[in-house]
């Protein structure tokens, strides 16, 4: 009999000591939505791809303001239009219509510039946290627009004074520079567990890939 209440006993201390860790866990570690992770994931790893190959191409027809010793690479121009096409045609259309749409919440909002006046509380930072979001679409975008201007014979041919080449030098930079300034927000805000949040791989069964197609529909239709 004693070891029998011994045995209650202890199932109802781990038990909760479950349920607090639970608690605790949901409290400190923030849930994104799979699909935004999906989305956030496969568009940050060819935008990175994008970035770097860019850089190279730079190295090796440009360096005007500066180069590394890097020896060139084969048809880098064709391997930077790729990444730049697929981002361009496929994964940021489909990431900025989440953003727009279904992630709203997490862009600029009317009174976001207001509310940057009670910084340092966190209202502020969250603020400036959605405007930086905004900014790193909107650069994206302008990256993605002047390089798919260009032709890929000029920087071969030392055109390197052409507008849509400079315009695309600038969103290169912008797009890094925007980059640098979201990570540092996401660590503000929440910590390295939320940058954490955004690459693992368990959901919600709420949240299930099965439920999208009826949740986009219901957002779509305003209920």
């Amino acid at each position: 009999m004693y070891l029998l209440k011994s045995v209650i006993f202890y199932s109802k201390i781990e038990v909760a000591g479950r349920l607090i860790i639970a608690l605790t866990v949901s409290k400190t570690k923030p849930y994104q939505p799979l699909l935004l992770r999906l989305l956030h994931g496969v568009n940050a790893f060819i935008a990175f791809l994008a970035i770097i190959s860019s850089f190279l191409v730079y190295n090796t027809f440009d360096g005007r303001f500066g180069k590394l010793p890097i020896p060139p690479i084969p048809k880098i121009i064709d391997i930077h239009g790729t990444f730049g096409k697929i981002l361009l045609l496929a994964i940021a259309p489909l990431f900025a219509l989440y953003c727009f749409h279904i992630g709203y919440q997490r862009l600029i909002q009317p009174d976001s510039f207001q509310k940057l006046a009670q910084l340092p509380k966190p209202i502020g930072w969250y603020s400036l946290h959605r405007i930086v979001n905004t900014i790193m679409l909107l650069a994206v975008t302008f990256a993605l627009v002047s390089g798919s201007m260009m032709q890929e014979k000029w920087l071969p041919n030392g055109e390197l004074d052409s507008f849509w080449y400079s315009l695309h030098l600038l969103g290169w930079l912008g797009l890094v520079l925007s980059l640098a300034f979201h990570l540092l927000m996401s660590v503000k805000i929440g910590g390295f567990t939320l940058i954490i949040s955004m690459f693992t791989w368990g959901y919600r069964p709420e949240d299930s890939p099965a439920n999208w197609l009826t949740r986009i529909s219901a957002f779509f239709r305003g209920k």
